[in-house]
């Protein structure tokens, strides 16, 4: 649909690749990823109105229809996702098993993606702190101009959330991967994963 885009497969560097003094210890070592085939990911975050018109209720603190749905939990997203699969026609990705939840990724239904996913299609080819550029300053005041061109954080939101999509999108024409609200991922965090 009008509102996915198509991620194409592809090779990038993941990680803290410009060295950035903010980044992260388990941002580090920077590694190649191969992405094997592409995959369709929502222009925006998915919005409080979506949100309630697939699941009923509305649980933001922050509320705005067009803002981003927030206060769920990663359970409540591949609910999210089920049901949205189930409304619109296709296969569920997700089943509860003896394990926990089990994604087919052979299925044609919502998922979230995956760590490695969700920074390729974030860093849409760029190679630089933010997909706008180079961050100058890792705190809130002064405002970062790269920062602010691509997404809303502690610098410019006015601690709340703000609409989805008013800011600048990515190659992709994907919006608000920097900033607004944290977005779920499948994979459970490991701060080691990569050592």
């Amino acid at each position: 649909s009008d509102h996915m885009v198509c991620i194409p497969a592809g090779r990038f560097l993941m990680g803290n690749v410009s060295g950035h003094p903010a980044g992260e210890e388990d941002e580090t070592p920077v590694h190649e990823v191969v992405i094997t085939r592409p995959f369709l990911m929502s222009r925006t975050e998915v919005t409080q109105a979506q949100y309630e018109a697939v699941m009923g209720n509305n649980p933001s603190s922050f509320t705005g229809e067009d803002h981003p749905v927030e206060e769920i939990s990663w359970g409540a997203a591949v609910a999210f996702c089920n049901a949205l699969s189930i409304l619109e026609g296709y296969d569920t990705c997700y089943t509860n098993g003896s394990e926990g939840t089990i994604c087919d990724f052979t299925a044609n239904g919502y998922r979230l993606p995956t760590e490695a996913e969700w920074e390729y299609a974030c860093r849409s080819g760029t190679g630089t702190d933010v997909y706008t550029g180079i961050l100058t300053s890792n705190e809130c005041d002064p405002l970062d101009p790269a920062l602010d061109a691509a997404g809303w954080y502690c610098g410019n939101a006015k601690e709340t959330t703000q609409p989805v999509a008013s800011k600048m999108p990515n190659g992709y024409g994907l919006y608000d991967m920097h900033g607004n609200v944290w977005e779920w991922c499948w994979d459970r965090y490991d701060a080691h994963y990569y050592s």
